[in-house]
């Protein structure tokens, strides 16, 4: 399965997903400077990681080859809980695993609810309650 694709750097945009340091990270944003005499425009993207949250920057000619991770969205319905984590099934795949249920989610998990999930990397983390 491919994991990441290239895009040219100069068609980055808020919002959209890239690899720094091999995390995927959402741009937050983007700072370009002017072409200098002897090369291209440089760009300095701040992204925040999908997993971990943390803050990382990219800086790279316009012009470069950036690494950008496939991100895939998925729904998935709440069989049981039990603490910390929960134990869904993938309702396209019918594939059944177990999660971590982040902080700000875990009052609103329960028994038959459904949520999304967003997969990258081999890594997958509980988005949201639908």
């Amino acid at each position: 399965m491919v994991e990441k694709v290239f895009a040219v750097a100069k068609e980055l945009k808020e919002g959209k997903y890239v690899l720094i340091d091999d995390i995927p990270c959402r741009v937050v944003e983007i700072e370009s400077s002017k072409p200098g005499k002897h090369g291209a425009a440089k760009m300095r993207v701040t992204g925040i990681g999908v997993f971990e949250q943390q803050k990382k920057t990219l800086l790279t000619p316009g012009d470069a080859d950036v690494e950008v991770p496939i991100i895939e969205r998925k729904n998935a319905l709440v069989l049981s809980v039990s603490g910390k984590n929960a134990n869904v099934m993938d309702q396209n795949s019918n594939e059944v695993y177990d999660i971590e249920i982040p902080e700000e989610l875990i009052s609103q998990i329960g028994n038959g609810k459904e949520v999304e999930i967003i997969e990258a990397m081999g890594r997958k983390k509980m988005e949201r309650v639908r």
